[in-house]
Order: structure tokens, then sequence, then C-alpha cells
């Protein structure tokens, strides 16, 4: 496999910190990405975030493809012992009340992708021009519009829009929702938390993510475009162009 990865995050243009962080590793067999982004008081939020990175990561850098036996039940416990060491140590220090995180987890590989979700930071996919959301957002705006309630448009704007339903951490169980598929020459990837999502819709990400550039200056210019248009949390991204497949 042949891929090349641009990831960054930014404190965006209102945050004091940044609680956002991700992963992101590759080698010729495959790569794991991760994006978190922590909520809670204190710092709490940062250390949530990178206690699911951190162990997410080494549970699945154990794999040498993202279709091997076993790689979605490992992908399933990677995140659900990233909440359980997250609940605990919530329960055990009293400046991490609430504390939790979102996570969105791929493993990439020339036989397809894995992915784990959890909470509301996204992976899309841009093949042959057009952009598709794979992950669904765990939030009380998605459900209103899986209800019929409300219009995605309405869901973007709605005050509710950064209330999760799912995290990591929250509680001593969690379940993650599994996505697989197949990975051709030319797909991108996106990996993203909602301080970018949130700040830059469907048709000018897509429009960003199909320039003529390398993944580093298009994360680059994904997150001037988050800041640009108010910056109002952190931003984290990470685009993967798929250059070949030895498949």
């Amino acid at each position: 496999m042949q891929i090349a990865v641009g990831a960054s995050t930014d404190v965006g243009m209102i945050r004091q910190g940044n609680e956002d962080n991700f992963f992101a590793e590759a080698d010729e067999r495959r790569g794991v990405f991760v994006v978190a982004d922590g909520m809670g008081g204190h710092a709490a939020g940062e250390v949530a975030s990178e206690m699911a990175v951190q162990i997410i990561a080494r549970h699945l850098l154990a794999l040498g493809s993202a279709v091997e036996d076993g790689a979605n039940s490992l992908v399933s416990k990677a995140m659900q012992d990233a909440n359980r060491a997250i609940f605990e140590r919530m329960l055990a220090e009293t400046d991490k009340q609430g504390m939790g995180t979102t996570a969105s987890v791929m493993v990439l590989s020339d036989q397809g992708y894995l992915i784990g979700q959890i909470g509301d930071s996204r992976v899309y996919l841009l093949r042959d021009g057009a952009l598709t959301q794979i992950t669904k957002d765990h939030s009380y705006v998605q459900e209103q519009v899986d209800a019929g309630l409300l219009t995605p448009e309405q869901a973007r704007y709605h005050p509710y829009s950064n209330v999760i339903t799912r995290c990591v951490g929250a509680s001593d169980q969690v379940e993650a929702d599994i996505y697989t598929g197949q990975v051709r020459v030319g797909d991108v990837f996106l990996l993203a938390s909602d301080g970018l999502t949130g700040m830059v819709d469907d048709r000018r990400l897509q429009a960003l993510l199909l320039a003529r550039s390398g993944p580093g200056r298009i994360v680059d210019s994904l997150i001037a475009e988050a800041n640009g248009r108010g910056g109002l949390d952190n931003i984290t991204a990470i685009v993967i162009q798929v250059l070949g497949l030895d498949a």
C-alpha cells in the first residue's frame, strides 16, 4: 500500500486549551489513525482524549491488516479498554468528573478499511469526486434527524448540535459502531473532530479535499477554513490519500 498522510490539530480562535488529540502512523502493510475530541473541565478533556488515543493505538498497532481474523473484535476491544480506563480514572480523581472523549478510529490496508466510531468526530471518504460521510454521529441532533424531526441543515445550526449521546469514558460500558469497506487507488479519507465539521459544511470540505495538493497542505487549508469561519472549537484533521495498492 502506498499512501500519503497529513495530520494536525489547532486550538481554534476561541478556546484557551486544546482538548483534541490524534494519532497517525503507517507502514507498507497498514495505517492506523485516531481522532479524539475530549470534554470535561480543568483540562480533563485533554487527559481523556490523550488516554483514548494512546490506548487505542497501542492495541491496533498489533494489526497487520484491516481484514485479518479478529480485527473487528480488536477495534471494539481497544475502544472498550480505553473507555474503562478513562471511566475508572474519572471515578478516582475528583477533578476529572464529567471527563470523556469521542473516538474515530481507522485501520487502512490494501484489502480494505476498518472503522470504529463513538461520538461525533467523523470519517469521510472522497471517491471519484464525491464526498461521503462514512460514520454516523452519536448526537442528539442526529437522533432528531433520524426521527424526521430535523433536516440535516437544521441540525447543523441547532443550539444542541454539540450534545453527544455516546462517548468514551462516561460510563463503565460503551459500544462502538463498526464500519468496513473496500479501498481504491485515488481514495481520500478524512478523519476530523467537530471543530472542523461544525464550522465547514460538506460541500466546502469536498472542494478542499479535491485540491491538487499534498495531504499536509490540505490539512492546513481545512484548519484555516474552520478558523476563518470563527474557529469556535479545537480543530483536528487527518487526510490520507491512497496512491497505490499492492493487492
